[in-house]
């Protein structure tokens, strides 16, 4: 899905928090420099904003130490323990209890929190939800100059570009020519 102010191409809302930073240009302008743009984000992203109460040096501190878990698993490297550790910070401040539900004649174990996740706390638990994913691979875009980020869930996990737009990618566009 896209927005008209932010990029929302990486599938996973952690990756598109990222991707705020990162472009499909050479020299990207920063999609969220300052709290006002977090703000118009987290609503682009249906989230509870947190700009008011959360400082902007943890929400920027904290879009880098993503940034080095994405980096990391795109290039197949484990992730620094000090990015796990701050997501794992912010888990640890939603409040709730696991209970038991039926979906489709079978029981699941679910988190039931008592509040809505603030946007921070969102984005920490869709980064642990990759993480925890085996089936599921971060990449890197693979056009000229994109840097954007992206999860990979399709068939053979063997997606390259960040978006199925052939416009976006006039790479792509040539290769599909070529062959034709």
């Amino acid at each position: 899905m896209s927005d008209p102010e932010f990029l929302l191409l990486g599938d996973a809302l952690w990756i598109d928090f990222i991707n705020t930073a990162r472009g499909r240009e050479a020299d990207p302008p920063d999609r969220i420099p300052e709290p006002p743009a977090y703000h118009r984000w987290t609503k682009a992203q249906k989230l509870a904003s947190d700009a008011d109460e959360v400082p902007w040096a943890d929400v920027l501190d904290f879009r880098t130490r993503l940034l080095t878990v994405a980096s990391a698993l795109a290039e197949e490297r484990q992730p620094p323990s000090s990015a796990i550790h701050e997501i794992n910070r912010l888990l640890a401040r939603t409040e709730g209890h696991h209970q038991l539900t039926r979906v489709g004649g079978a029981w699941q174990l679910a988190f039931s929190p008592l509040r809505p996740a603030t946007a921070l706390e969102a984005i920490a638990g869709s980064a642990a939800r990759t993480l925890a994913d085996p089936d599921v691979l971060v990449r890197r875009c693979r056009a000229e100059p994109c840097s954007l980020f992206f999860v990979d869930r399709s068939p053979g996990l063997s997606r390259t570009w960040c978006s199925a737009e052939p416009a976006a990618h006039p790479v792509r566009v040539d290769r599909r020519r070529a062959f034709r």
